[in-house]
Parts: C-alpha cells; structure tokens; sequence
C-alpha cells in the first residue's frame, strides 16, 4: 500500500514520480503523432505522486473514439465504452490501455452520466470526483496540469471535491463511498464541506445498484489495510444502514476485527481468500440468515455467500463454548475434534483466523477473550486435526455398504447409524477401525430402533 507518511512531493516540481509504462508512452506518442494531445489521467497519477509505481496508467485525449480506432487499427482496438468516449487500444503484449474522449456532463440521475465530447481538457478534469485525481500528465511535453489543487492535497493528504461537493456526489452517488475508501486507504482526512455533501447524500444511495455497491465493499477490503476506518464512516454517515440495513447497528469491536484479518496481497502474498474472510467477518454478529438474504441482495456470488454464512453460523454455535474453553486453559483432544468436526474441514483454516480476530479485537477493547498464545496452539493443533482424524462420515473405516453387508435393511437408519458412529470416533480416533466399528453396530442399532434419544455417543 502507498504510504503518505513517505511522500516528499513538491507541488508543480516533483515530476520524477511520473514515470507510464514504454507501453503507454508509445501509444500517447502514436496520438501525438497524429495531431491529438495525450494526457495521462487518473489513479495512476495520483498513486506515482504518493510514491506507488502503477502499471495501469489511462489517456484523455480530444480524439474521438472512431479516430483512435482508425490511428491503432480495428484488430488492435476494443469499444469498451463507446457511449462514453472510451476505447480500448492493444499493446505490443496484447494488453488494453483505456482512451477516452475529452468530455463534459450534459445530465445525470446519480447512476449513469449522459455526457458530450468536444470539450476541453480543463473541463474533463472539471467533471472528475476529486481533487486528487483531477490531475493530468503530458509526456509528450512533460506538461503536469493540476487546475484543483490535487497536489497539494496529496501533501496535506486530504480527499476534496472537485467544486461543488454536494454538485459532485449528486452525479454519482458512488463517488461517497470513494471518497470514504480513499481516505481510509490513504490514511487521508476527508475535507468538511465534503464530508457534509456526503452525509446528506446517503439517503440518496438506494439509487446506485447492487453491483455497483458490492465492487465498492470489495474494493475496500481489498485496498485498505484497516477497513474498519471506512466502515465506521459507512456506519456514521448513515450509508451502511441505507445499504445493509441489518448491519446498521454493528459495533467498533465488531469493526475492528476487520483490521485484524491481513488483506489480498498485504505482505506480497495474493491470496483472495482474505477478502471472503474479512466479509464473512463484516456479518459476524448478524443472523446467519440475514448474512445470507444481505449477501444475495448485494448480488455475491453464491460461493461467497455459502462461505460467509458457514462462518457465521458455526461462530454463533461454537464461537462461545470454543472462547470459553479457551480462556480456561487449552480444550481437550474430544472437545478440539469435535469443534473441528462441526466446523468442517473446508472452512477451518477460515473460521479460525476470522474467529482469532474477533478474539483479539475484544483483548484490544479490554474484553475477556482468549489470548494470542491460545489462538496459535489451536491453529496448530486443528492442523495437525485435519489430516490425521476422521472428521466427516466419508472418514470412518465402514460405509453404508457395509451396513447392508451386516444385514441392516437400507434405510434412512444408515445416516443415523454413521453418525452415532462418528461421534464415538471423535471421541475416541482409536475405534475407527471396521473391525471395532462393525462389533459396536448391534449395540447402536438396537439403541436407534428403541429410541433415538436414547443412543450413547
């Protein structure tokens, strides 16, 4: 992540950040070649003045997209977004570099922007979000236009509308949440008059789409080492009721867990599976059939929203017998299996470390949970659990084969009997044997047809 704390920019001088790829350099000279000004614009502007080397680097220019397509060819150009003006070229590499025309708002409705091109490139970087990303790049001259201050308000790291705060986040209601993640992102403070514009206009988010508000979620667990900044703003401004009502009322102990979970790439290590965990662990205190209406409303894929709701249900289950048995001293082996076996081996790893977090989060908030040192003995110990004992009824020594092989008349029985059948081997690994599991059988059957209940595990 890019580090303010780090940044020495002079404003208007400290051009030895800007740096576009050779790609890109030589498709702002194939324009300029052709009569047309190619400016850098962007995220990449702004994250190569915070320090960050981006590989992602956009162009404005005032071509329009039938002009672009006809300097770099048909085959090497894709009309991502030809009603906006943008235009896909190919590099040498086949990688796409996004074009677009120098335009202007005509109208919006808070979603979508009906927009006219011929404008100029002040006006472009006019119609932008904020200040630090209305910032352009002419490698052409090495001209840096900055017409809103951007620069300066990278230096005193702070997010700041482009003009009218409240005119910018009526265009687009997104552009709140934006502004949101990249303070915390940054490590930014949010200017005043900003912060107002985005608080009266979180009523108004019900315009945006699932989609759209899902990727912004996403987004910040993904790019923000301590999400919970952004979701306490989500919370506070009033977005995070409007969006998902049922985590309207969720708490800081609750928020902070999220800081605790790492995030995709944090360390160098590009591992997705983080950011399904800090979700799962946005909704821990949430009913688990609420995480799972809340995730489908957000349009999640089912995958995610299967793991979410996993966790959240064997957290509500087993997360307090687990804490407690933690703060006393270290679980026993039966009650370890066990607690796996509910758990299941697909979502240990996971359950574990969104269920470490949580833990810590109450030490943080001076809460009685279960210490770090307890935590790493039971990460090894269900290691080590995973994949030496049976867990799953796939895992015992007998199947229901077996079962009609005895001469038990098939059945819904078959499921019953495996899973008493189980339970006395979480209790004791040493019986998962045929041979023992087979000579207890009359004993469970027996119990099984007289009552249910009654059947010793």
């Amino acid at each position: 992540m890019l580090r303010v704390a780090q940044l020495a920019l002079r404003p208007k001088h400290d051009m030895h950040r800007l740096r576009p790829t050779p790609s890109v350099l030589d498709i702002a000279s194939r324009l300029e070649q052709a009569g047309f000004e190619a400016w850098c614009v962007g995220g990449a502007i702004r994250d190569a003045l915070l320090g960050g080397e981006p590989l992602d680097w956009d162009l404005a220019s005032p071509a329009t997209p039938e002009q672009v397509r006809e300097i770099f060819g048909r085959r090497r150009t894709i009309p991502v977004g030809i009603a906006f003006g943008t235009v896909s070229v190919l590099d040498d590499a086949g990688i796409p570099h996004e074009i677009t025309t120098f335009r202007r708002d005509v109208r919006t409705d808070g979603r979508h922007a009906e927009v006219e091109f011929g404008a100029s490139l002040d006006d472009d970087l006019a119609r932008r979000d904020f200040t630090i990303n209305a910032i352009a790049f002419r490698p052409h001259t090495g001209e840096l236009r900055d017409p809103f201050n951007g620069q300066g308000d990278i230096v005193a790291g702070i997010v700041r509308a482009v003009g009218d705060p409240e005119q910018r986040m009526a265009e687009d209601r997104l552009r709140s949440l934006r502004a949101i993640r990249f303070a915390a992102r940054y490590h930014f403070a949010i200017d005043p008059a900003t912060l107002v514009a985005i608080r009266e206009s979180a009523h108004h988010l019900t315009r945006l789409s699932a989609e759209r508000v899902q990727q912004e979620l996403v987004k910040t667990m993904q790019q923000v080492d301590a999400p919970s900044k952004a979701l306490r703003l989500w919370r506070d401004t009033g977005a995070l009721g409007v969006l998902v009502p049922s985590l309207a009322g969720i708490d800081d102990v609750a928020l902070a867990t999220l800081d605790h979970l790492p995030r995709d790439g944090a360390g160098g290590r590009e591992l997705p599976q983080r950011t399904s965990n800090r979700i799962a662990a946005l909704f821990l205190d949430t009913p688990a059939r609420d995480v799972r209406v809340a995730m489908t409303d957000l349009r999640f894929s089912k995958h995610e929203t299967n793991w979410a709701t996993h966790i959240v249900e064997r957290w509500a289950s087993i997360g307090p017998e687990l804490s407690e048995a933690l703060a006393v001293g270290s679980p026993s082996d039966v009650v370890m299996r066990r607690s796996l076996a509910r758990i299941g081996r697909l979502h240990a790893a996971g359950f574990l470390r969104v269920a470490g977090a949580r833990w810590q989060a109450m030490c943080d908030a001076g809460l009685t949970a279960p210490s770090k040192a307890a935590v790493r003995s039971l990460h090894k110990r269900f290691a080590r659990s995973r994949h030496s004992h049976a867990l799953e009824i796939g895992d015992l020594a007998i199947s229901g084969e077996d079962l009609r092989r005895a001469g038990i008349p098939t059945g819904p029985i078959y499921a019953k009997i495996l899973h008493v059948l189980l339970e006395r081997v979480l209790e004791n690994p040493a019986r998962n044997t045929p041979e023992e599991l087979l000579a207890e059988l009359p004993q469970v059957v027996a119990a099984l047809q007289e009552s249910p209940s009654s059947v010793k595990q």
